[in-house]
């Protein structure tokens, strides 16, 4: 029936539903979308819609014609599954009964376990937040504990170990837990707390820095003192030595000490900084900076103010001058400043540096030496300048024990020398005055082998005729003689002492010594016996006096050289030993008195003369010699036995001079212009007087 249906069908009809062939399978096809088919109908030809629903149609019918066809060929099959399905609806129904029951039961059960399930997850729940909180607990814990122990570490002020807390926490602690808001502020709050360390550090160094300058002179004078009890023991060792060798100090103030002798440190007991200073706030400070990477900072900081304190230390007092204590005290201050300089340098690394200490140290040596020049110039007592010497000495040991170049001051001290000695003779020129002042100018008497042995033992003299005589007798000199030579030994004594603790070779000791010497004869002591021949009340006896001691004293010289020789063992024939000038000295003195002896000798006769009263109108002469020419000529007899002491020379010059000096005023007194006659008597009594003084002197 359809095929021959089929064959009914026209040609184009055919074509068509060929051509929209495509077009049903892509409807019939679940997959494509429909739009686009639909389309190709409408958009391909005129009136094709039409014939596309004509031929749909068709197609409809076909497919209800071939469903019909297969419900034909499967109804028996439908219907006897109906009659099955009613078969087994009753069962179905009872069944439905049974799982409905079943059900019931189930969920009257189901409910209990429900709540039982609920309860377990909740706990579940709760376990595993319970175990979360340990976990995260775990993590924080540690944080707090560093926390606590930071806190703890900043109360005890322990601040660089809470450094190294903070750094801990920063970089292990806090990341593990970096998300809770406590760690959050933990971290914000740690940079200032570096501050606040920071701040409180470099109070405490300020604080340090003002202690130091009240401790400086504690330190200083302990080291001074240290230093002036091993120059005692050197100069007992010292003693057995023939040189003049410079060992090195062993006293210490930072522990580095030399060698020691005899146990002499492990007698006294060594002090060392950290005794006297703490230094804990300069090495906490140095380490917090340095932890906080700002250690440049602190370093200049801290060298900045040192400088500033070194020249307050440097300041003097404007007395200072005045008493060997001021000078202690200024010496004690710089000690101690540069000792602590020295702990710090050898105790820290790289805060100080040997370069800036150097530095530091030319910086102070100009100023002590400018300042040690100015006081010391007013210096007018020997003794002070020689304690100021001693002082410098310790100073300079004490500073050289430590590495400090002090040659300096050894330089200073050969200039401080000349003015020891300026003072010196200048106290001497008050001793040599006042020791002839109170000279009676005569011979000294002994009574006794005593008194005797006496004044030998302080003056060289020896003479066989003197000796040979019976007490009592008398020495040819005045007391001033031996006194004048035992200050002469007390002044190379005193020269001694400073020239002592220098580092010089005894050479160069006994050259200064000599020196010193021919200063104290050639300017001190000439010029006071210059003075005294000069003086109105010296007499005739006494300028004879003088002669005999410049003398005696001439002769003593060999003496002095032998003295200066025994103190410093240098042998006068040396090439370069100065000699001592007391020889041209006390003769030149000498020759000084002689020409006052002539002088005053003239003088006295000069007035004998004025009180001539010649009557140049005599009648006749008188028959004796004038009364003032024989108390002349009765005083030159007593002079001249005093020159008998004096050499041969001397006195033959003073007589002829004085004869000399007569016979000319006689011929003065006859030539006088004012004369105008005399009569025959005056020319006898004239003759009477030149006759008498003829007798007198054949």
């Amino acid at each position: 029936c359809f095929s021959s249906a089929d064959s009914l069908i026209d040609p184009s009809s055919r074509d068509d539903e060929k051509g929209f062939g495509n077009v049903f399978a892509e409807l019939e096809s679940v997959d494509l979308p429909l739009g686009t088919t639909l389309r190709s109908v409408y958009d391909d030809q005129p009136n094709a819609h039409k014939r596309f629903m004509e031929k749909l149609e068709v197609r409809i019918r076909n497919h209800d014609r071939e469903i019909e066809k297969m419900c034909n060929f499967h109804h028996q099959g439908f219907v006897d599954a109906i009659t099955e399905l009613l078969k087994v609806r009753a069962d179905a129904e009872k069944l439905m009964g049974q799982v409905t029951d079943t059900n019931r039961r189930l969920q009257d059960a189901g409910r209990e376990v429900t709540a039982q399930t609920e309860e377990v997850i909740r706990c579940r729940i709760q376990q595993r937040n319970m175990t979360t909180t340990v976990e995260r607990l775990q993590l924080c814990i540690p944080v707090l504990e560093m926390y606590s122990k930071l806190k703890e570490q900043l109360e005890s002020k322990r601040y660089y170990a809470a450094l190294k807390t903070m750094e801990q926490l920063e970089k292990v602690y806090i990341p593990r837990v970096s998300r809770y808001r406590f760690c959050q502020i933990m971290a914000e709050n740690l940079p200032k707390l570096r501050e606040d360390i920071k701040d409180i550090s470099m109070s405490d160094l300020k604080d340090f820095l003002e202690s130091i300058r009240k401790h400086s002179d504690k330190i200083g004078e302990t080291a001074m003192k240290q230093a002036q009890q091993h120059r005692t023991f050197n100069s007992v060792v010292q003693k057995h030595d023939s040189g003049m060798g410079y060992t090195k100090p062993v006293y210490s103030l930072n522990g580095r000490t030399p060698t020691q002798h005899n146990g002499l440190a492990a007698e006294e007991g060594v002090l060392t900084a950290q005794d006297l200073v703490d230094f804990s706030p300069v090495y906490r400070c140095l380490h917090i900076y340095t932890v906080l990477g700002d250690r440049e900072t602190f370093e200049n900081y801290y060298r900045k103010q040192r400088k500033k304190q070194a020249r307050l230390v440097l300041q003097p007092q404007s007395n200072m001058q005045e008493t060997v204590e001021g000078y202690r005290r200024y010496f004690n201050q710089i000690v101690g400043f540069f000792l602590v300089e020295d702990h710090v340098l050898h105790s820290t690394q790289g805060l100080l540096t040997r370069a800036f200490t150097d530095e530091l140290w030319n910086m102070a040596l100009s100023k002590i030496t400018a300042v040690l020049r100015t006081h010391s110039s007013y210096c007018s007592d020997p003794d002070l300048v020689l304690q100021l010497k001693n002082l410098i000495v310790i100073f300079a040991d004490t500073l050289q024990g430590y590495g400090y170049p002090v040659n300096r001051l050894f330089d200073l001290l050969f200039e401080i020398r000349d003015q020891y000695n300026e003072t010196l003779l200048k106290k001497w020129a008050l001793v040599f005055r006042e020791i002839f002042e109170l000279d009676n100018y005569s011979p000294i008497p002994v009574e006794t082998e005593e008194e005797y042995k006496s004044v030998i033992s302080r003056f060289p003299f020896h003479d066989a005729e003197i000796e040979k005589q019976d007490f009592p007798k008398k020495l040819p000199m005045s007391q001033s003689v031996p006194q004048i030579y035992v200050q002469v030994k007390e002044f190379i004594y005193a020269s001694l002492k400073f020239s002592e603790s220098l580092h010089r070779s005894w050479t160069e000791i006994d050259d200064m010594l000599r020196k010193s010497t021919n200063l104290l004869l050639t300017r001190t002591l000439s010029g006071c016996l210059q003075n005294l021949i000069k003086k109105p009340h010296i007499g005739l006896t006494e300028l004879v006096q003088i002669i005999i001691n410049t003398t005696h004293l001439e002769q003593a010289c060999k003496y002095l050289e032998d003295f200066i020789t025994n103190i410093t063992n240098v042998s006068p024939e040396t090439v370069h030993t100065t000699r001592l000038y007391g020889l041209s000295t006390f003769k030149d003195a000498r020759h000084a008195a002689e020409g006052e002896i002539y002088t005053k000798l003239n003088q006295k006769i000069d007035e004998f003369i004025q009180l001539a009263d010649y009557d140049w109108g005599m009648p006749e002469s008188d028959g004796q010699a004038s009364g003032y020419l024989m108390d002349l000529i009765n005083f030159l007899r007593s002079t001249f036995q005093v020159f008998t002491h004096l050499p041969g020379k001397v006195a033959q010059t003073a007589c002829m001079s004085a004869c000399k000096h007569l016979s000319t005023s006689l011929m003065q007194m006859l030539l006088d212009s004012e004369l105008k006659q005399i009569s025959m008597g005056a020319v006898q009594q004239f003759n009477l007087d030149v006759i008498q003084c003829e007798c007198k002197w054949t």
